[in-house]
């Protein structure tokens, strides 16, 4: 796992990060505990706070919940919610900006598919 940060967002907001994409990868799994705070406090390297709030930010979207004296979990279709969220994110910072600028040079939807799918071949992403 990689323990360093970049100065492009907040601390708290990329650890929260870091625990939603060992979700998003099931290396944590429903109802499974995830590291505590005094834990992730030690492996980053950061204040008790930072991490405190990144955790907090989860328990508010429902993908984590706390047991009282014991710890917090992964909630159950934390995944899925994940997907949708990175869904919504996707659109709005990806094909949105693409639909608009495909407007203005009067691209098809035809011809946006075909793009695509050159570079697909091209950089043989696979889905």
């Amino acid at each position: 796992m990689l323990t360093q940060f970049h100065d492009k967002k907040p601390i708290f907001l990329q650890v929260k990060e870091k625990i939603e994409d060992q979700i998003f990868k099931e290396q944590l799994k429903e109802h499974e505990q995830i590291p505590s705070t005094t834990q992730m406090v030690q492996f980053y390297k950061v204040n008790h706070i930072t991490v405190s709030k990144g955790i907090n930010l989860l328990v508010e979207e429902g993908i984590v919940y706390k047991k009282r004296g014991v710890g917090m979990f992964v909630a159950e279709g934390a995944k899925e919610k994940l997907v949708q969220i990175r869904k919504g994110v996707f659109a709005n910072h990806y094909v949105s900006p693409m639909l608009i600028e495909a407007e203005r040079l009067g691209l098809s939807e035809n011809d946006i598919t075909t793009i695509m799918r050159e570079l697909k071949e091209r950089d043989h992403f696979e889905f």
